[in-house]
C-alpha cells in the first residue's frame, strides 16, 4: 500500500461503532474520484451530508452520489431493499441528480418476510435478554439466506423464470420459519409481494451488471476508485464486539469480498474517528458518559441515528478499541471528525488502557465476561475554547486541540490527514 496522499484506490472505513461522520469524509474525497463504491451492509446504515446548506440523508446509495463525475456502485456485499433504493433515486431525481449507477448482479435482495423475521427475532432476543441491536430492516435474515444458499440475487430478480422458482422456495421457507420458530401471526401476501418485485426488477434492470469486472477494468485504466464502508470496525461480524455487531464485514476485508477487487490493488485505507465516542445498541461501553456531560455532547453533536432516530450513547475516545481498528484494517491515514463538538469543555479525557482486576489491558478482549469488567484508564487533557471555531490550516487550530490530536497520532502510530471542524464540506482541514 502507498502510505501517502497520492492514491488510485482509497478505502474509507469507520474505526469505531459507526456514525463517525464517514459521509462527509467520503463526500470530500469523492469530488475527484471516478468511482464511489459501497461494498457491504444495507439500508440499516445511514449517511448524512451537508452540501450547499442542504442536509441529505442516504441509506443505500454511497455519499459520493452528489458528485456528477463519479460513477456510483453498489457491490455484491450489499443487501438491497429495492423499494428503498428506488425511493432514494426518486428523491435525488427531484433534486436534479441522476446518478450513473451500477448494481452488482450478485447482490442479494431483501423481501418483506426478511423484515418480518428481523422484527420477530429482535423481540425474541429481548425476551431472552440477549443482544438486540436490529434496525428492523431485514438485514440479518437476508445475509442468513445468503449463507444458507437460498437467497435471491439481483441477477435472479431480473430473470423472470429464475425469479419465480427461487421466490417460491424462499417464500415457503420463511413462512414456515416465522410460524414455527417465532410463532408469528403475520399474514404475508405472496402474490402481491411477487408482483411488486417484478415491478422493481423492471425499473432496476438497466443498472444491474458485473461490478468486479467493471472495477478491475477501471483500475487497469488508471481510474480513481473510492470504497465507502458502512457502520464501523466494532460492528464487524468477525472482529467486532460479537454479538453486538451487524451481520457483515465492516472492515477492509469487506472490500475484497464485497466488491471483487484484489488486496494488492488497494493503495490506502483511511479510518474515520470521531473525536469522542458514540454508539447505538446494547453491550458494555467502558468510557460511557451517563451524566449531564454526555447529554450535552449528544445534543451539541446531534447524536441521533440517521436510520432509526435513536439517541446514541456517548463516551470518551477509546484508544484500546481504536488499536483493534488500526490492526485489522491496516489503517495508514486517519480522519478526525466532530472535534468542534468538544469546543468549550474545560477538560477532555482519552482512554489509553483498561484495568480488569489486577491486569492492565491494551488490546480488545474477545471474551465478554472479561470485557464487561474492564474499567477505563484515562489521560486528561486541558480543553480549548473558541467563540467561532474557524481555521484554514492545521497550524491555526487551538494549541490544546492540536495537543489532543497529536497524542492520538502518536498512540495509534497513524498520521491524521483530515480534521473536520464542522458539518459543512468547507469546514475541513487537510493536515
Amino acid at each position: 500500500m502507498r502510505n501517502n496522499k497520492d492514491w488510485q484506490t482509497l478505502v474509507i472505513v469507520g474505526a469505531q461503532w459507526g456514525d463517525e461522520g464517514k459521509g462527509k469524509v467520503t463526500d470530500y474525497y469523492a469530488k475527484n474520484t471516478d468511482y464511489v463504491v459501497r461494498f457491504q451492509g444495507g439500508n440499516n446504515a445511514g449517511h448524512t451530508i451537508v452540501h450547499q446548506g442542504v442536509t441529505h440523508k442516504l441509506h443505500l446509495l454511497p455519499s459520493g452520489v452528489l458528485h456528477k463525475k463519479s460513477r456510483i456502485v453498489i457491490g455484491n456485499g450489499v443487501v438491497i431493499d429495492p423499494a428503498v433504493l428506488l425511493f432514494e433515486l426518486k428523491k435525488l431525481s427531484q433534486l436534479g441528480i441522476r446518478p450513473k449507477l451500477l448494481i452488482s448482479e450478485r447482490a442479494h435482495v431483501i423481501f418483506p418476510f426478511h423484515v418480518a423475521l428481523d422484527s420477530a427475532g429482535e423481540k425474541l432476543q429481548a425476551k431472552k435478554q440477549l443482544a438486540a441491536l436490529s434496525t428492523n430492516r431485514g438485514i440479518w435474515p437476508t445475509y442468513a439466506d445468503k449463507a444458507a444458499r437460498v437467497g435471491v440475487r439481483m441477477v435472479d430478480l431480473i430473470n423472470p423464470q429464475v425469479f419465480k422458482k427461487k421466490f417460491d422456495l424462499l417464500f415457503e421457507i420463511q413462512k414456515k420459519k416465522l410460524s414455527a420458530i417465532y410463532q408469528s401471526k403475520i399474514r404475508l401476501k405472496k402474490r402481491r409481494i411477487f408482483k411488486e418485485y417484478q415491478a422493481y426488477a423492471a425499473q432496476l434492470k438497466k443498472y444491474v451488471g458485473d461490478v468486479s469486472w467493471e472495477l478491475n477494468r477501471a483500475y487497469k485504466n488508471k481510474k480513481k476508485i473510492l470504497f465507502e464502508g458502512a457502520q464501523g470496525a466494532m460492528l464487524d461480524v468477525d472482529h467486532g464486539l460479537y454479538p453486538y455487531t451487524t451481520s457483515s464485514n465492516t472492515t477492509v476485508g469487506g472490500v475484497l469480498t464485497g466488491a471483487g477487487l484484489a488486496p494488492q490493488k488497494i493503495d490506502k485505507v483511511m479510518g474515520v474517528v470521531k473525536a469522542y465516542l458514540s454508539r447505538v445498541g446494547g453491550g458494555y461501553l467502558p468510557t460511557e458518559l451517563k451524566d449531564g456531560l454526555g447529554d450535552g455532547i449528544r445534543e451539541k453533536g446531534v447524536e441521533y441515528g440517521t436510520t432509526t432516530g435513536r439517541a446514541r450513547r456517548i463516551g470518551w475516545l477509546d484508544l484500546v478499541q481504536l488499536r483493534l481498528a488500526v490492526r485489522v484494517n491496516g489503517l495508514n491515514a486517519l480522519a478526525i471528525t466532530k472535534i468542534d463538538v468538544l469546543n468549550g469543555l474545560k477538560e477532555i479525557k482519552v482512554c489509553t488502557a483498561y484495568k480488569a482486576g489486577h491486569k492492565i489491558i491494551k488490546e480488545m478482549p474477545a471474551d465478554l465476561s472479561i470485557y464487561e469488567k474492564c474499567q477505563p484508564i484515562f489521560k486528561t487533557f486541558v480543553g480549548w475554547s473558541s467563540d467561532k471555531l474557524q481555521a484554514t490550516s492545521y497550524k491555526l487550530l487551538p494549541i490544546n486541540m492540536r495537543k489532543y490530536l497529536e497524542f492520538i497520532e502518536k498512540e495509534l502510530g497513524v498520521k491524521i490527514e483530515m480534521v473536520s471542524i464542522g458539518p459543512e464540506r468547507q469546514a475541513t482541514i487537510i493536515k
